[in-house]
């Protein structure tokens, strides 16, 4: 009974929050469209940079919270800190995809080519594909302890390349100049970035939020039908009956 309960606020908290996340996309969307105005040089593509900026960030803050959670895990050996960093994985992989398609249609407008290998658009593309390899190597370990833990140091591993991204256009200012370390707006454009902000983050903190909710309960019920660890599984072993031997054919004689 407790569990339907909890299962019921939480469908219940869960819609409250997709709708206060869609109301903020739709005022963002508004603000966007209706109240910032056009850079000049750019023109209409400039406003792509107001949802690519914040998924970015989201996407480090994904690729942090996949760290973290490899640290704890290998900490307190505690599933749902590996759940959590499955979760967050998916949601970082998913939002690096759309920076680098955005930066892509980005690029084609401004610099004329659907790609360019800056520094930090070459360290995008390494980050994609480290955290695309951490969700086949737990694909392809069947063991859960054993890719918890082989997972959770990976996990350490991969978030190096975080920095690498935010700094290569500091750490290589020669090929910087396609990709600006700063980008200055005006009050108009910048309180628009700081809108987008919002709905972007909450998009991000649901979804891991929904991944993890059903990794994890994933988990439980497999927990919950396995046998406790360290007792073997009871087998039935109540042999049949023995069947009484056949009858002779022959009469009386």
């Amino acid at each position: 009974m407790a569990k339907m309960e909890n299962q019921t606020r939480y469908h219940w908290l869960s819609s409250i929050f997709w709708l206060l996340t869609g109301t903020c996309f739709g005022l963002a969307l508004f603000r966007l469209f209706g109240w910032t105005p056009t850079e000049r040089t750019m023109g209409p593509i400039q406003k792509i940079f107001y949802v690519h900026l914040p998924a970015a960030i989201c996407t480090f803050l994904c690729c942090m919270v996949v760290c973290i959670a490899g640290i704890g895990y290998l900490w307190q050996r505690r599933d749902w800190w590996d759940d959590l960093a499955a979760a967050a994985a998916r949601i970082a992989v998913l939002f690096c995809s759309f920076v680098l398609v955005t930066g892509m249609i980005w690029a084609h407008k401004i610099w004329g080519q659907w790609w360019v290998w800056t520094p930090r658009l070459t360290f995008s593309l390494i980050l994609w594909f480290l955290y695309c390899v951490y969700l086949m190597i737990r694909a392809s370990i069947e063991s859960r302890e054993k890719r918890a833990t082989i997972s959770a140091v990976y996990a350490i591993v991969a978030f190096l390349d975080v920095p690498l991204v935010w700094l290569s256009a500091r750490l290589l200012p020669d090929r910087a100049e396609l990709h600006p370390v700063s980008v200055s707006l005006a009050p108009a454009m910048k309180l628009t970035l700081q809108i987008w902000f919002v709905p972007v983050t909450l998009l991000c903190l649901g979804l891991v939020a929904e991944v993890f909710h059903f990794l994890h309960n994933q988990t439980l019920r497999r927990k919950t039908l396995s046998p406790p660890y360290g007792f073997p599984v009871i087998q039935d072993k109540t042999e049949p009956a023995p069947t009484p031997p056949p009858r002779p054919s022959g009469g009386l004689t």
